[in-house]
């Protein structure tokens, strides 16, 4: 969800069907729709099956080719279904970078459904975890903000200016929560354990729910890097209520007791992506709304050592 610099050039239906027409002539004859636009790509049905999604910039681009690469490879060994590219487009004149028809996986995102209803995948979802937190290979993409330490001097600005930014837009109540518990979380011990796989965008617009309430897939996998697997359990707080919250921390905890101090790491990585995902009410109001949830939980969780026993 990094910051995007500006779009280039519109994306449309007439430009993936002039882009398939172009490139993969065998899909260029089905129906094309607009489905989504997102920080870092646009997505457009094709047909009832696949989906196109262009890179809306060029760090979007970067991100592009870290999915189409690693999905094929990881989406295997997952426990819920992924987007897998089912034709790579290469730059042109007409697009500047390569681009990708995926599969499309029906449902909702949890972003679409109201929060009192994510306790129905949050068992799922830890298993998704479980199944994708192996250990990365050296080469795994590398995300600068993604996966690492967050007690940086870099991170620490990054928050303090954004919870600075809350208070001065009539939410200075809330910051004044907030600011201490950032302290204290950033303060616990940091990750030394080995580096595994990490989605890096774990919001509930990258969660796709069926009808009967299951997660039916994960999608968005552009910030998908190596690291501390607190990153991804931030989700805890990102997409569920408490009831939701409960079910999914219980059942991480199921494959393996997940030390008290990658829970506290976690918070803070809550409260940094929650902050994010609020920048940009006017271009993404659900994510936004989705982020201030999760901020006014966060301050109502203790200040100091985190204790899971629900």
């Amino acid at each position: 969800m990094a910051l995007a610099p500006p779009t280039y050039p519109a994306a449309s239906p007439a430009l993936v069907s002039a882009l398939l027409a172009e490139q993969a002539p065998a899909l260029a004859d089905l129906p094309v729709t607009w489905l989504a636009t997102g920080w870092d790509n646009d997505t457009y049905r094709l047909g009832e099956l696949l989906a196109v999604r262009l890179p809306r910039h060029e760090q979007g681009a970067t991100l592009h080719t870290h999915e189409t690469h690693w999905l094929p490879l990881l989406g295997p060994t997952l426990t819920a279904r992924t987007p897998q590219p089912a034709f790579v487009g290469v730059p042109s004149e007409r697009f500047p970078h390569p681009w990708a028809v995926v599969d499309y996986i029906p449902g909702a995102t949890a972003l679409e459904l109201p929060v009192e209803e994510s306790a129905s995948f949050a068992e799922d979802l830890a298993d998704l975890l479980w199944s994708l937190h192996q250990p990365a290979p050296t080469h795994a993409p590398v995300n600068p903000f993604r996966g690492g330490s967050l007690a940086t001097p870099d991170a620490d600005a990054r928050v303090r200016e954004r919870l600075a930014r809350l208070a001065r837009t009539g939410d200075a109540a809330l910051a004044n929560e907030l600011l201490p518990r950032w302290k204290a979380w950033t303060a616990g011990p940091d990750f030394d354990g080995v580096d595994v796989w990490l989605h890096g965008d774990l919001h509930p617009g990258n969660l796709v729910v069926g009808p009967d309430g299951h997660l039916a897939g994960v999608i968005d996998w552009g910030d998908l890097t190596s690291g501390d697997p607190a990153c991804d359990l931030a989700t805890a707080w990102l997409t569920f209520d408490e009831t939701g919250r409960r079910a999914f921390t219980e059942r991480a905890n199921q494959g393996g007791a997940i030390e008290d101090a990658t829970w506290l790491r976690a918070r803070a990585w809550a409260l940094h992506l929650a902050l994010v995902m609020t920048s940009r009410p006017d271009q993404h109001r659900a994510l936004a709304d989705a982020g201030r949830r999760a901020l006014g939980a966060l301050a109502g969780e203790p200040v100091g050592r985190p204790i899971l026993r629900w």
